[in-house]
């Protein structure tokens, strides 16, 4: 079993940024993908940015330029650096791991909004 904790949401001004964090702990043998998902209102879950364990990124064309992530394999957590932050990127934030099987995080509220 493998926990994903996520943190570093809440509630920002546009233009503004945040930093999300997951750690990851329980049997992980090898991670192959770290990545972040958001799910907004009425709306499906979608890929914002994802990082490989050769540290090969994808991003949302939504985000580029304003995101970024990274991992700290040594750690098995996986950071999210958002700036210039919308109030389109409202939404909840999820956590995602590839070992062999997905693991999903809880997920952590992010909102944009003056």
């Amino acid at each position: 079993q493998v926990q994903l904790v996520e943190s570093g949401g809440g509630l920002v001004q546009p233009g503004g940024s945040l930093r999300l964090s997951c750690a990851a702990s329980g049997r992980i043998f090898s991670i192959d993908t770290m990545a972040w998902y958001r799910q907004a209102p009425g709306k499906q879950r979608e890929l914002v940015a994802a990082i490989t364990s050769g540290d090969s990124t994808n991003y949302a064309d939504s985000v580029k330029g304003r995101f970024t992530i990274s991992r700290d394999n040594a750690k098995n957590t996986v950071a999210l650096q958002m700036n210039n932050l919308k109030p389109e990127d409202t939404a909840v934030y999820y956590c995602y791991l590839l070992s062999g099987h997905i693991w999903w995080g809880r997920g952590t509220q992010v909102t944009v909004s003056s």
